[in-house]
């Protein structure tokens, strides 16, 4: 016999344990289901885990530059195994502290194992069948490695299992030069590795405007990992010590001792029985939504990574929080009202908000930009960091903010000033003339501001 609920959350990634929160201090009562780790990527295999390690990497890299301060080190030494018992506490205390939270809450029960539709209002866990009048899906995704020729002969790793390394590896390839392959590069060279970037495409991080792909591959190279792009036909060949890569047809072999592959990643759609509940997925299988993440089947939602409208921790708190609004708070919330924004971790990060320049430029539009470099940053020179710029594109006749990137010290903060401007959809010159605090990365920003062009 089924067991009742008012609603049930598949999945405890970032918008499942919230939602189940607001949903019992409204008075329902509420399955939350995982298979496996309560916190879903962020907690166990993203966020938490890998800016841990940023953060240590960037110990060892300072640490290294100390004469540069007048600050005599020694040597400096990695000891990967405090490194990975140091991101193992962190990443538990995280997990276990959400779980506790979840497992104590008043009118939710937490059931562990796989959930599978049986029908529209009906989910089958094991030997146990669930049934509600809602249901909300927020199932995430995962690593996804394409069948490149040779790569079944080797062993090879994705973002999660990267993370339980407890030795400096003698040559790191990462297959990908997107944001996941380039945080793990520039962490493991600073680690002590030799690091090799392959990337299929003519450039790194091909989603954003040249110059900055032109400058992430600067500060790469400059820290000693070799870049490889135009990588059009990868193969791989077992060796005894490891293996080899060769990158496109007339290049030679590039030897390896461990590899990641970091090329992509897939939604958890595709073992939920989603066609017994008549849920619509696309041709990449996200869940289909609208603009208020309801599916096509009136009482299921889906939120996080699995709804294709965004693969960020921050996407999918905000995902609960449309949820939230619409069903509890009477107050309409769409996704569209969001601004698009995230960050690249190497160091210096990249902060980014709204349109690229080149979109921009491809719709047609009149616009202004403006761009410093962070030489001019009194922070980041005294900081001796002082790589990457700030850019900032605006609608020539509205004079609203269109998008910016902040590349460099502190980018990944400073982008908010910019970032709250957009949704209060304010222009530009509403903060062009603010006087901010000296020294600070922000002081640029008003600067910035006062010195738009056309853009060509």
């Amino acid at each position: 016999m089924a067991e009742k609920f008012d609603a049930i959350i598949v999945g405890a990634g970032q918008a499942g344990p919230p939602l189940a929160g607001r949903l019992t201090e409204a008075g329902q009562t509420v399955a939350v289901i995982e298979r496996k780790l309560v916190g879903g990527t962020c907690v166990n295999s993203g966020c938490i885990p890998t800016k841990t390690l940023v953060a240590s990497a960037y110990a060892a890299h300072l640490a290294r530059r100390g004469a540069e301060y007048g600050i005599g080190t020694g040597d400096i030494s990695v000891e990967m195994p405090a490194v990975k018992a140091r991101k193992d506490k962190i990443v538990v205390g995280d997990r276990e502290g959400l779980e506790s939270w979840l497992t104590g809450m008043k009118g939710a029960t937490f059931i562990r194992g796989h959930a599978r539709f049986e029908g529209p209002h009906t989910i089958r866990v094991d030997d146990r069948v669930l049934e509600a009048d809602r249901i909300f899906l927020n199932v995430g995704g995962r690593a996804v490695a394409p069948d490149m020729p040779g790569l079944s002969d080797i062993e090879y790793m994705t973002n999660v299992g990267i993370l339980e390394l407890d030795k400096v590896p003698e040559h790191l390839v990462v297959i990908g030069g997107s944001y996941i392959a380039l945080e793990f590069a520039q962490m493991y060279r600073r680690f002590g590795a030799g690091v090799t970037v392959i990337e299929k495409g003519p450039r790194l991080t091909s989603r954003e405007d040249e110059d900055v792909s032109a400058t992430i591959k600067e500060i790469l190279e400059a820290e000693g990992i070799d870049v490889v792009v135009d990588a059009s036909d990868i193969r791989f060949t077992k060796r005894d010590n490891g293996f080899e890569v060769t990158p496109r047809e007339g290049v030679n072999p590039i030897a390896g001792t461990h590899l990641l592959m970091a090329v992509g990643r897939q939604p958890n759609t595709d073992d939920l029985g989603l066609e017994a509940a008549g849920v619509e997925t696309d041709r990449r299988g996200y869940i289909v939504v609208d603009d208020q993440l309801r599916t096509n089947v009136e009482h299921i939602w889906a939120m996080g990574d699995c709804n294709g409208r965004g693969a960020f921790t921050h996407t999918s708190y905000n995902d609960f929080e449309i949820v939230a609004a619409n069903l509890l708070d009477d107050d309409p919330r769409r996704v569209s009202d969001r601004v698009t924004t995230y960050a690249l971790y190497i160091d210096p990060p990249l902060g980014r908000a709204g349109m690229t320049v080149d979109e921009v430029r491809k719709s047609g539009r009149k616009a202004l930009v403006g761009k410093r470099p962070m030489t001019r940053v009194g922070r980041a020179v005294e900081k001796g960091e002082t790589q990457g710029f700030m850019k900032v594109v605006v609608d020539a006749e509205t004079e609203l903010i269109l998008g910016a990137a902040i590349f460099g010290v502190g980018g990944d903060e400073v982008i908010h000033s910019i970032l709250d401007i957009m949704t209060a959809k304010r222009p530009y010159t509403a903060i062009s003339r603010t006087m901010h605090i000296h020294p600070t990365v922000s002081e640029l920003v008003p600067t910035m501001l006062q010195d738009l062009k056309p853009l060509e």
